[in-house]
């Protein structure tokens, strides 16, 4: 199917969920796909409302006058490119509402009991209640391992890392972290982190590393295990 129309909310939304997990429309280096595309927009997307397509469109923007020699079929036209129906971003009100989870009766209810069975069932409720408020749970911890994607090859990884780990969170530990190729000399730096599940959001913490817009083109989790 590819692309819509890239000057309509449509196809930059389009745009906007194929850039939340790519730098470029094709590959791991600027192309002909993206000048295609970059020409078809009209105006630089709104960085509030499309922050992925944004950061692609300045980052390509770069490349403008070396358009003619990246690599690639220029006769292609935009919508050659991009996803398929079922990759298109969902309208959340076309989405199937979720089934309300019915909480679970331990004791039961039966209107034909007598006031005996019900003054046995009230006690051994308050006692289940009184045993589960009692007992102190573990706080729930969760291993991710992310990936960090800078702009370009010429991007400062030293500083990126920085500028991640000077995030602070009640709940969350820094780990390991490596640097690991995706080719064209650009490498994504991938880190290892703990968190405790109900004091860190895992999409809060991306949206905080992706702020620093100098370094970060995007992250995506590569990896999550409870402990």
């Amino acid at each position: 199917m590819g692309f819509l129309d890239l000057i309509t909310d449509a196809g930059l939304s389009s745009l906007e969920s194929w850039t939340r997990t790519r730098s470029y429309i094709t590959g791991y280096g600027p192309s002909q796909a993206d000048v295609a595309c970059f020409k078809a927009i009209k105006a630089t997307p709104e960085p509030a409302k499309y922050p992925h397509a944004y950061r692609w469109f300045k980052h390509i923007s770069s490349y403008e006058s070396e358009f003619s020699s990246l690599p690639g079929d220029p006769s292609k036209a935009y919508t050659t490119y991009g996803p398929e129906k079922s990759e298109l971003a969902m309208n959340p009100k076309d989405a199937p509402a979720e089934e309300e989870e019915e909480e679970e009766d331990l004791f039961g209810s039966d209107e034909s009991e007598d006031e005996e069975a019900k003054r046995v069932k009230e006690a051994n409720l308050a006692e289940y209640k009184k045993k589960k408020e009692g007992k102190v749970k573990p706080a729930a911890k969760s291993i991710v391992t992310l990936d960090v994607k800078p702009w370009d090859d010429e991007t400062d990884m030293k500083a990126l890392e920085a500028s991640m780990r000077s995030i602070e969170m009640d709940g969350l530990t820094w780990g390991a972290s490596k640097l690991v190729a995706v080719g064209y000399g650009i490498s994504k730096l991938q880190v290892n982190l703990v968190v405790e599940d109900e004091k860190v959001s895992i999409d809060d913490l991306q949206a905080q590393i992706e702020g620093d817009e100098e370094h970060v083109q995007s992250t995506d989790v590569a990896a999550m295990q409870k402990l």
